[in-house]
């Protein structure tokens, strides 16, 4: 979990661009969501307050007075005999003020008050339980609809995840849940996991075998970082008790010598070299010679970084993997290609190109603290299916770790490590 942290630390660490993409989003969608169904609520409970207090008003000064005084001379003589006796001028007023009290409860308003509080309340709660208590109680939610998808295909295209494989990605999201209501969490960990269900069939370590010696042939493009890629590896192998060699064929470029000899020291692994301009496959013939003498489990190769659209230099490359199969035809066992994160979609091209010239069997990715993207490598195991063996996220002796998909994908994608 120690290089995970790292890892979620260094990735990403100019921008979360990804992570920060998913959130606004979700975000997004669910304010545009929220604010238009509160506008048809609020005209309905507007409409009926304002049509019941008018009736109300004008039927009982008209009607009440008109309908009592018939009504009440056919009941007052019942009750008038037994009255006189009291006296006569006291009777008017009772006999008025009973029809006066009885219309009363006829026209009451007690009807009206009850249904206006309980529609204007119901959706004022939804409303302010959605915009206030959004941020603590429940996270924003979006419905999963083609506009979303779309979002989520130009925000993993520009993360160098690539149109087909951010096109597989998104579709794989969506299936059985296109309609759903999704929070941003829900959909980084979906996007997580599509991520790591490309990457577990390609995270495989460099294999070991009993082949003695083992030629893994490194190779890449200027300033992919092979140099520290190899001196790195050779310090794992010796850790592990292998008997390691190192050879240093970039012959053209006396700085790429010197600075593996600086590695194979910090290792304490021997570096042969030889005289500058020298022939690298001339090199490398003698170099397994001389692994094969010293009984060394492991020969690694440095090679000359050279651009896949030199076919001068790429023939250079098909030279070197000749001479070495004079020697061992079944060699290089390995031929590492190391790629730049930095570069983006160009590392397909050079996947693609390197493959055609030198067998690649296996990639290792470096410089991933230095962007802010990384999807690429999601593309490259989606469309070649090449073993990822490593991967690096700095300068250090061991920031170099055996490629884990889980804990890419989360740092990817911006959730926790678990």
């Amino acid at each position: 979990m120690a290089f995970f942290s790292k890892l979620k630390d260094r990735l990403f660490k100019s921008s979360a661009k990804l992570e920060k993409g998913l959130d606004a989003i979700v975000e997004e969608g669910a304010e545009a969501a929220v604010s238009q169904p509160d506008v048809s609520p609020e005209p309905a409970p507007v409409e009926t307050p304002v049509e019941t207090p008018v009736e109300a008003p004008v039927a009982p000064p008209v009607e009440v007075p008109a309908e009592t005084p018939k009504e009440t001379p056919a009941e007052a003589p019942s009750e008038v005999p037994t009255a006189p006796a009291q006296g006569d001028k006291v009777q008017p007023a009772p006999v008025r003020t009973e029809p006066v009290a009885k219309p009363m409860p006829k026209p009451s308003l007690t009807p009206v008050p009850t249904p206006k509080p309980e529609p204007v309340e119901t959706p004022k709660a939804g409303l302010l339980g959605r915009l206030i208590g959004r941020g603590k109680a429940e996270e924003p939610r979006r419905v999963l609809d083609d506009e979303m998808l779309e979002q989520l295909e130009d925000l993993l295209v520009g993360a160098d995840m690539g149109v087909d494989t951010a096109l597989r990605v998104t579709a794989n999201m969506a299936e059985g849940r296109y309609g759903k209501r999704l929070s941003a969490r829900e959909i980084k960990e979906l996007l997580a996991g599509e991520v790591a269900r490309i990457m577990e069939p390609v995270a495989r370590p460099m294999p070991i075998y009993e082949k003695s010696p083992q030629v893994v042939l490194v190779v890449g493009v200027n300033g992919s970082g092979k140099t520290t890629t190899i001196g790195k590896l050779a310090s794992q192998f010796k850790a592990a008790g292998k008997k390691v060699v190192i050879a240093a064929g970039d012959t053209f470029r006396a700085a790429a010598v010197e600075q593996l000899q600086v590695w194979g020291d910090r290792a304490g692994v021997p570096v042969l070299t030889a005289p500058e301009g020298s022939d690298p496959a001339s090199l490398a013939f003698d170099a397994m010679t001389r692994a094969q003498e010293d009984g060394a489990d492991l020969l690694m190769i440095d090679t000359a970084g050279r651009l896949q659209n030199r076919a001068d230099l790429m023939e250079e490359l098909a030279k070197i993997v000749r001479v070495i199969r004079k020697k061992d035809e079944t060699a290089p066992h390995n031929t590492l290609l190391v790629l730049d994160a930095t570069t983006g979609q160009n590392a397909l091209n050079q996947v693609e190109t390197f493959q055609k010239l030198a067998d690649v069997s296996g990639l290792v990715m470096t410089k991933l603290d230095g962007t802010a993207k990384g999807g690429v490598l999601v593309a490259l195991a989606d469309k070649f299916g090449l073993p990822i063996h490593a991967i690096g996220v700095g300068e250090q002796i061991d920031d170099l770790a055996p490629f884990d998909p889980e804990e890419f994908a989360a740092a990817l994608t911006g959730l926790e490590g678990s």
